[in-house]
């Protein structure tokens, strides 16, 4: 159900803005609109034009809030703000000294790094850095040879280069390695070196023994700067648990008052005998929007005015819903394809019964729904999961359906239908398992539904046009109603009556499908009737009308899937039984019965559970259910989150 709207608009002098923020705005549930986009603008009306001037202790705050641990459970008292800022400035004074110690510390490591991943490479070398840089006769150059090049490395030099290159590491890309020259042989030596592509690599004078000790020894310091690191978040977390609920305290106030001047962006502002005043508009529901305007009838300051007409302002009314506790976890199914617009109906209740009676059709067994029941509403109850709710109505369901087919965990007992072996024999199709004929009927009563539904949509939306006229409208309804009657009545046996229905009722709803858009052109009384040429409007008009007919029997063959997912489900659980050894009377193994009951379980409640929402999704809501409605979002929910 969707809560019925009024619109409020509430106006004061500009300078108590936040006193009615902080009296009205944070008790009461309202949708602010832009007052500007909802008045006709003028020379007498502008916005606010002032920064918000608690942008930087809002941000510091909330530096600050990263830092507690557990703010929800923190008890919170009242501060002003100029106490709230000073406290907050304080606590941000002692923590920058730390925040500069840890800063450098952190400059440190990255240095540390930067050192490691050089040397890194080079850990295999066993010589000391000190020696080879103590050469007399000898220049050397660290560096890495693409991979590709180092495979031609050996044929390319010269055999009698003076030039020794010892390889360190090779990784996918490079070979990381050290060549050796003569002095007087180097600068030669380097230029082929360079030919095959060498990076040269600096190692800093600093270090100066084994590559390999070098790098242990940076990783001990690390370790030690991480360590300091430790002791000063310690620190940090010492200064934040001082005083942590009045810090938390003064976070929430910064926060509110940041808020309350951030709703200034909403607001207009106007001139009226020299005197400022400011004005705020929104959605309030009829009974919150009652209450205020009894409290601020003894408000001198404050004028509010409700206005119950939805229908004569720019914005169109948010969607809040209201639906019972039992139904109110579909919503959130609702919510994934779209809220209903504030002049539509809502389908939450229908897609309730609709979703929990097919799913117990599709997955039908008294244990397994039971499972599925019993799990679903113990996590519902303690985990408040929408989606727990939806499965425990889904198990709900298939401990009935499993009752009907006479089903416990794959074990049968007599039954009015068994999926398997349940037949109906029909002119025409002959024996034929009596759960697709069930299926079938259902699509087409569902079908028939939401044809309805679509019709009363359209009357709400006051669209007469798209009442009368399309094929989810009256007259697709009385095609598809008559198509259902024809085929009723020759399955009976009845074929003179059917024919008769089907030559009258056949061809005048389909004369006014193909006259859709002329006929709705001609109640809005929107000239010309068609856009096109007579030839281009017949031919587009047919292909359409062909695509609804081909659409109306891929839609009822759908919903076959119902049955085919109730026998499939009935063969699995009989495979299971056969696994078991329970065929022909023969006792059962328990533990392949349950790990065959948790398989099918998993598996199959899944893949129904996607099924079932897809015939929502795409066979019902997409005749009469359009989605596109805004959620009602609170200024005080928004804000003080």
């Amino acid at each position: 159900m969707i809560e019925k709207m009024s619109f409020v608009t509430l106006a004061g002098p500009k300078t108590e803005i936040d006193y009615l923020v902080s009296h009205y705005l944070n008790k009461h549930d309202i949708h602010l609109e832009n007052a500007l986009t909802e008045f006709d603008s003028s020379e007498q009306l502008t916005t606010f034009s002032e920064e918000n001037p608690f942008k930087a202790i809002f941000n510091k705050s909330h530096e600050l809030m990263s830092l507690v641990k557990n703010p929800e459970t923190v008890h919170t008292e009242k501060i002003s703000v100029h106490k709230a800022e000073k406290f907050i400035e304080k606590i941000d004074d002692k923590l920058s000294d730390v925040r500069e110690q840890i800063s450098g510390i952190e400059k440190k490591k990255q240095a540390l790094d930067e050192d490691y991943n050089i040397l890194a490479p080079f850990k295999t070398l066993n010589y000391t850095l000190k020696d080879i840089r103590n050469m007399e006769f000898f220049k050397y150059q660290f560096g890495r040879i693409p991979k590709s090049e180092f495979d031609k490395f050996e044929s390319y030099l010269d055999p009698d280069l003076n030039a020794i290159f010892i390889t360190c590491l090779v990784d996918v890309e490079y070979v990381y390695g050290v060549f050796f020259a003569p002095i007087e042989f180097f600068e030669e030596v380097e230029r082929d070196f360079h030919n095959i592509r060498f990076d040269s690599i600096e190692i800093p004078l600093k270090y100066k023994g084994f590559p390999n000790e070098e790098c242990l020894e940076i990783a001990r310091k690390k370790t030690e700067l991480d360590e300091d690191i430790q002791k000063l978040q310690r620190q940090i977390d010492e200064i934040i648990n001082q005083d942590k609920e009045k810090l938390v305290s003064a976070i929430r106030r910064i926060e509110m008052a940041y808020a309350n001047f951030d709703v200034r962006k909403y607001a207009a502002v106007t001139r009226d005998s020299g005197i400022t005043f400011q004005v705020l508009c929104g959605w309030m529901t009829k009974k919150e929007a009652a209450k205020l305007k009894k409290e601020t009838d003894d408000d001198v300051d404050v004028v509010c005015i409700v206005n119950d007409d939805v229908e004569g302002h720019k914005t169109k009314p948010p969607t809040k819903l209201k639906n019972f506790k039992l139904i109110k976890p579909f919503e959130m199914f609702v919510r994934m394809y779209g809220l209903p617009s504030y002049n539509e109906l809502d389908p939450t209740l229908f897609l309730t019964i609709t979703y929990a009676f097919i799913f117990g059709i599709m997955f039908g067994d008294i244990g397994q729904g039971l499972c599925l029941f019993i799990g679903g509403l113990l996590l519902y109850k303690i985990k408040k999961m929408d989606l727990a709710g939806i499965v425990c109505a889904a198990g709900f369901c298939s401990c009935i359906f499993g009752a009907l087919f006479g089903s416990f965990f794959g074990f049968e007992f007599e039954s009015l239908i068994s999926p398997l072996n349940s037949k109906i024999v029909l002119p025409f199709l002959g024996e034929i398992n009596i759960v697709l004929v069930a299926a079938f009927l259902f699509g087409s009563f569902i079908i028939i539904s939401t044809m309805i539904l679509n019709i009363i949509n359209a009357i709400k939306q006051k669209n007469l046009g798209k009442a009368l006229f399309g094929p989810n409208a009256i007259t697709g309804l009385i095609f598809y109603g008559s198509i259902i009657t024809v085929v009723l009545l020759y399955m009976t046996g009845h074929s003179l009556p059917g024919t008769i229905v089907m030559i009258i009722m056949f061809v005048v709803p389909l004369i006014l499908i193909f006259l859709e858009v002329p006929l709705k052109n001609l109640l809005n009384k929107k000239k010309p009737l068609i856009d096109e040429s007579p030839g281009i409007f017949g031919a587009t008009a047919f292909f359409e009308l062909f695509d609804y007919l081909l659409t109306y029997l891929s839609n009822a063959l759908s919903f076959l899937r119902i049955g085919v997912f109730a026998i499939s489900h009935a063969a699995m659980m009989q495979v299971v039984m056969t696994l078991a050894g329970a065929e022909n009377g023969g006792t059962p193994n328990i533990l392949v019965v349950i790990i065959g009951n948790i398989i099918v379980l998993a598996m199959e409640g899944l893949v129904v559970g996607i099924q079932v929402l897809r015939l929502e999704y795409y066979e019902i809501f997409g005749r009469f259910y359009d989605g596109s409605g805004r959620e009602f979002v609170p200024y005080r929910k928004k804000y003080k989150k």
